[in-house]
């Protein structure tokens, strides 16, 4: 009874129930976003492709599944502004300065010029000035913005750090901004040109500040209120509760007084990343975490809207257009404002090509934009940006891809979890630790003992088979024995071999087997012959081995601009 009830007061009776809508979207998306890393193309592709199969293509998910799930995309919206936020360190504005808004400034009017002076010269040949100018102004205006969403997802999967990612993320999460405002001037003088214009441009423009300022103000002091609650927060799934419903309470302030999501969102994690402790920041680790399943399904309904099988002539050209000019407009932007701002050549030479990718921030002042206008205009637009934004998804992810990998950032932002997930046995095995005979004698393991520095010893019989481990807690305990002493060899203290591991083994399956054992050390025997000794396995010297390697990849990064820096 609660299942029908369900369904049908959900949706209509013809349709899947939203429910079961999301969880085919969530599953099917995880299973294309599979296919595609394997390919070695970024998740995100995946997940859009699945969108188109199960909108465009197959129907599956309706226009009106889409419209019940707005709420959601604005809740995906917020969670990744606030994530985004997070990677805002006040050392990425120190460092980078006046290059930030430089660079901002520079690809943001390129792009927005470029394309707008080619949609206004392919709308002239088929319409009239006015018309052409409205268009022009408006399609200018949206491709200025990037797409955060989809731009830090492919510099998290692939573990970027260094100058050029902390360049990127300080854009993306200030191109909604530079978007918001060239938006509303670029439609106020549209509206006048039509005759469409109900308020002036000064009074768009004093809506556009109160809309970003109001943001920043909720943003901030939000911040300083979780800030106070997650220092009095000890229990892990607290502090996620507390992070997500204020997240939730921004984006439900923000919606109920007209101010935008993403930059409120944005300025809590700004916030909260600046003030907080080691025990506070946790809090993004574990919404990160939280937020997978959410990606997946925001990206999938991305792909659901992308609907491109009725174009024409004009609408073929201008998405060409749209295309075109965002590229070299944000290419050139970028480089001319990097050059100009002396950045170090990793930004100068590969940021451009990871502003490309265009979302849902493109597709929101879109339905703004045309809410303006009717007719020949309004369907013009619907049809050029929906398609020029799904061309940008699909490749903008690749370029990201290949500029973190061309300035040699991409994995330099691992953590132990991350390498304990790749590594296997081998990997960490300590395979100096002598074997000791087991007839050796106790006062002669002693003294091997004294001469290296381990905290067990493998026993090994004349063939070199394992036969027990020794503990350095085994040996002090023969020293309340003193009678024996003389008669005991390395056997008799010996403890029996219960687990062991194999060099293939994966590092994660042996921690665990560990830690089901309750010990700190495993014995390795070789992989063809499973008695014969091959090294020890020490899960406290394994984890020191794993942060230095965590430490040395993030010095590493932290290094490229001072070395850059200094050949530039």
């Amino acid at each position: 009874m609660t299942a029908d009830v369900l369904a049908t007061t959900i949706t209509d009776t013809e349709e899947l129930n939203i429910i079961l809508l999301i969880g085919i979207a969530i599953f099917g998306g995880t299973i294309g976003a599979r296919i595609f890393q394997r390919l070695s193309i970024p998740r995100i592709i995946g997940y859009v492709a699945i969108g188109i199969l199960l909108g465009p293509l197959f129907g599956v998910i309706s226009e009106r599944t889409l419209q019940d799930l707005e709420p959601f995309n604005i809740f995906a919206l917020g969670i990744i502004g606030f994530l985004i936020g997070g990677e805002l360190k006040r050392d990425i504005f120190t460092k980078f300065g006046g290059q930030v808004f430089s660079i901002l400034l520079f690809e943001g009017l390129a792009a927005c010029l470029l394309v707008g002076s080619l949609s206004f010269g392919i709308m002239c040949y088929f319409s009239d000035w006015k018309t052409a100018l409205a268009v022009a102004v408006v399609f200018g205006a949206i491709c200025a913005a990037t797409d955060p969403a989809s731009t830090m997802s492919v510099l998290w999967e692939y573990k970027a750090r260094g100058p050029l990612t902390s360049m990127l993320t300080a854009i993306v999460a200030l191109d909604d901004a530079l978007a918001l405002v060239l938006y509303t001037i670029c439609v106020s003088i549209a509206s006048v040109v039509v005759g469409h214009g109900e308020v002036g441009i000064f009074p768009a423009l004093l809506g556009s500040f109160y809309e970003i300022v109001g943001s920043l103000v909720i943003g901030v002091a939000s911040g300083f209120v979780l800030n106070w609650i997650l220092h009095r927060t000890e229990e892990p799934e607290r502090v996620l509760v507390f992070s997500i419903s204020l997240a939730l309470l921004i984006i439900g302030v923000a919606i109920t007084s007209e101010l935008d999501v993403i930059i409120s969102s944005m300025a809590l994690g700004v916030t909260l990343t600046n003030l907080g402790s080691r025990r506070v920041l946790s809090s993004f680790g574990l919404v990160h975490s939280f937020a997978a399943p959410i990606y997946v399904l925001f990206f999938v309904l991305v792909g659901a809207r992308l609907n491109i099988s009725k174009m024409g002539p004009l609408v073929g050209l201008l998405v060409a257009a749209y295309v075109i000019g965002s590229v070299v407009g944000k290419t050139s932007g970028a480089w001319y404002g990097a050059v100009r701002s002396k950045a170090v050549p990793s930004i100068r030479k590969y940021l451009g090509f990871c502003l490309y990718q265009q979302g849902t921030i493109a597709i929101a002042l879109l339905l703004m934009a045309t809410s303006r206008f009717e007719g020949e205009i309004r369907d013009t637009m619907l049809s050029v940006i929906i398609a020029g934004v799904f061309i940008l998804q699909l490749a903008g992810p690749m370029f990201v891809k290949m500029g973190a990998k061309k300035a040699g950032e991409a994995g330099l932002n691992i953590t132990e979890e991350d390498l304990v997930r790749s590594y296997k046995v081998e990997d960490v095995l300590d395979s100096r630790i002598p074997a000791i005979p087991a007839g050796l004698s106790l006062n002669k393991l002693i003294q091997v003992v004294a001469e290296t520095n381990c905290y067990c010893y493998p026993v090994t019989d004349d063939g070199g088979k394992l036969t027990g481990i020794i503990t350095l807690d085994g040996i002090m305990n023969t020293f309340h024995t003193q009678e024996l002493n003389d008669w005991l060899v390395a056997i008799d203290i010996a403890e029996p071999v219960t687990e062991r591991a194999v060099p293939n083994m994966p590092l994660a399956e042996a921690f665990e087997r560990a830690k089901e054992m309750d010990v700190e050390f495993l014995p390795v025997v070789a992989l063809q012959d499973r008695d014969k000794y091959a090294g020890i396995l020490s899960v406290r010297s394994a984890h020191r081995h794993l942060a230095a390697e965590v430490l040395a990849k993030q010095k590493e990064a932290d290094g490229m601009y001072s070395h850059e820096h200094n050949e530039a």
